[in-house]
């Protein structure tokens, strides 16, 4: 069904687009697919810097690719694995990233690395390549993929580091952080903005140390020094990340997020939360009184699934409550799911 509801500013191009889309056998989403098409075009006119250009097909090409690797696993959950690609294999964050590996996919996990060495080499040995994805990136260097995902045809190379995220992110279900350098301080960082500013969906955000270990402490001593002292964030934003140095710990966190929450998806002014379990009409209550402080609208209450999540068949046989989220407190949100899961 075509969802377009944008009138065309050139119904003659538009009609020209649908035809080769036609010839092309035509598909799903091509509302979007015409769009995506009208706007490449524009870039013959609007667009004169050919490098500006290559930028912008290089990462559609690339994106395009990734989607379709990662489409026959998307009813999986994964968990992407950061840390240093410089980790010796001798080393206890390397035994350590082996051994979160495995226990994360006999929990039901896929495992997604960077696809290097280090960290992500150890990420991958626990896993298995039959329970792992490799996101690799070029380098001046030359990044090479590890031995285990090399030869696997669930690795995917990208030139630009944006792209590369963005595939981390769109298919994470949980983020594993082990000591590394500036690459993975970077991407704790921009989970934490993504997840703190609504961009991407709430997660579990775990930051393994080795056992007696500081490389965490320490970051998350200038966290609070720093950051929550002076008030450049929120005391709940703290909630956003969980530190250990065990294992079995980070494991646990990770299943027990996924224990009565789902999912969530906002249809218009509604936050719609899928559960196993709904709370009952007393915890209802409960949740409208502790957490008044984020409701914007309609308070919580069990609904059905919504018109656009029967139409895409999304999840029906999961419960749901609903309620007007003020689309800021993001924190306060992680600590909703927390209560969520004791049901």
């Amino acid at each position: 069904m075509d969802k377009r509801t944008r009138p065309s500013t050139n119904p003659e191009l538009e009609r020209r687009i649908r035809e080769l889309i036609a010839f092309k056998g035509g598909g799903d989403n091509e509302d979007l697919v015409t769009d995506l098409i009208e706007q490449a075009l524009k870039l013959l006119h609007d667009v004169e810097d050919r490098g500006d250009v290559k930028v912008i097909q290089t990462a559609v090409r690339e994106l395009r690719y990734a989607f379709k690797l990662f489409a026959p696993y998307a009813g999986k959950r994964k968990v992407t694995i950061f840390g240093s690609a410089r980790t010796s294999p001798e080393s206890v964050e390397y035994r350590q990233a082996v051994e979160f590996g495995r226990k994360i996919a006999d929990a039901g996990f896929m495992v997604i690395t960077g696809a290097g060495g280090g960290i992500m080499q150890a990420g991958h040995e626990g896993a298995g390549v039959e329970r792992s994805f490799g996101a690799n990136i070029r380098l001046p260097w030359e990044q090479a993929a590890n031995p285990v995902i090399a030869e696997d045809k669930k690795l995917v190379t990208f030139k630009y580091f944006f792209t590369r995220k963005l595939i981390f992110i769109r298919h994470s279900d949980a983020i594993a952080l082990f000591p590394g350098g500036f690459g993975t301080m970077d991407e704790a960082y921009e989970t934490l903005t993504l997840m703190q500013t609504g961009k991407s969906q709430l997660m579990p955000l775990v930051l393994v140390d080795k056992p007696g270990g500081t490389y965490w402490k320490t970051w998350d001593k200038n966290v609070r020094e720093h950051l929550l002292r002076n008030e450049l964030i929120s005391p709940e934003d703290l909630g956003l990340y969980h530190i250990t140095d065990s294992v079995d710990d980070a494991v646990k966190h990770i299943a027990r997020f996924y224990r009565n929450f789902h999912s969530t998806r906002f249809v218009r002014d509604l936050l719609v939360i899928r559960l196993k379990h709904p709370p009952s009409p007393t915890g209802l209550d409960a949740l409208n009184e502790d957490f008044a402080d984020i409701i914007a609208g309609e308070p919580f209450h069990v609904i059905p699934p919504t018109p656009d999540e029967a139409d895409e068949g999304e999840h029906l046989d999961l419960q749901r409550i609903a309620f007007g989220f003020n689309r800021k407190n993001y924190g306060r949100l992680r600590q909703l799911i927390d209560v969520l899961n004791q049901y």
